[in-house]
């Protein structure tokens, strides 16, 4: 009965080691990443647990490459096998639209401490006050605190932001193209994307943090703004590690479109790069209108 002709729409998968060495690969990061920032070693020339030390991290990472590789690769071998049936195609839509609600989840943190300081920074001061330096109290008294030289957001991320509108314009093509047969169009549709893709983090990580003001550890009272610094470096590096992520899924589907996998009826994961790449692009906004735009103006008064 096991080896009968298979009389359903669903897709068994055959069993397989990912599941099991993605779990490994994230335990080592999760370890790496404590012995990095913490280390685990009284003796931090330790190769393997010494603070500051990325060795385990780099092998858990690499570990989870490795996972991404060979897992999708089977799931892209069980669609050219013919194994995505509608009612599987429908389930791979349905887990991407509850993955990119996840990670809208993960920004809403980011966000909330924005929202919090910027609202209730006064009440959040009198809390802490009693327990903290005059220095600390007065950075947590007003948001952006003291000394913070906030981006001018009609700048560089006003230069991020327009290239990727840009980008979300061509992905569209891109995938518009393809619908209708035009491969040419979804090729270059897809290579500029992918460009504009690698112009926005070289624009974000090697021109536009290395000027931040308010990095952590700054001279003149801006240590005391860590609270600043914190939420913008991780809601605005979150973002644009999403966007690495995203360029690099947008650059496999460009090598499958090259070697002939999408055809006009049959490319969801052309469709599921261009539903991650918007999501990125509405992030974007909101980050350039309440991280960039409403500090800056707050300044400004």
């Amino acid at each position: 009965m096991a080896h009968g002709e298979v009389k359903h729409d669903y897709h068994l998968v055959n069993p397989s080691p990912w599941p099991f060495v993605a779990s490994i690969g994230a335990l080592v990061a999760a370890i790496g990443a404590v012995v990095l920032m913490r280390g685990l070693s009284t003796n931090e020339a330790d190769f393997f647990f010494g603070k500051g030390h990325w060795t385990l991290f780099l092998v858990g990472m690499g570990i989870l490459v490795i996972t991404c590789i060979g897992w999708w690769g089977d799931v892209i071998k069980e669609s050219r096998a013919g194994d995505h049936t509608p009612v599987v195609d429908i389930g791979l839509r349905y887990g991407m639209i509850l993955f990119i609600a996840s990670e809208v989840m993960f920004f809403v943190a980011w966000f909330w401490v924005f929202f919090e300081m910027a609202i209730f920074h006064g009440h959040r001061a009198d809390w802490v006050v009693p327990t903290w330096d005059e220095a600390t109290a007065q950075a947590w008294a007003n948001w952006p605190p003291p000394h913070v030289e906030t981006f001018d957001p009609f700048h560089l991320p006003l230069i991020n932001t327009l290239i990727l509108l840009l980008s979300g314009t061509t992905v569209t093509w891109a995938h518009h193209a393809l619908q209708t047969g035009d491969r040419a169009g979804a090729r270059l549709g897809l290579i500029l994307t992918v460009l504009l893709g690698i112009l926005f983090s070289w624009v974000q990580f090697a021109v536009e943090y290395p000027v931040a003001g308010f990095a952590f550890g700054n001279p003149d009272g801006v240590g005391n703004a860590t609270v600043y610094g914190a939420s913008f470096f991780m809601a605005t590096g979150f973002h644009g590690f999403h966007v690495i992520i995203g360029t690099i899924f947008l650059a496999v589907c460009l090598l499958r479109l090259l070697a002939g996998q999408f055809t006009p009826q049959k490319h969801f994961g052309l469709e599921a790069a261009a539903w991650y790449w918007h999501f990125v692009d509405v992030v974007w906004l909101f980050l350039f209108t309440f991280v960039y735009v409403m500090p800056y103006l707050t300044m400004q008064n």
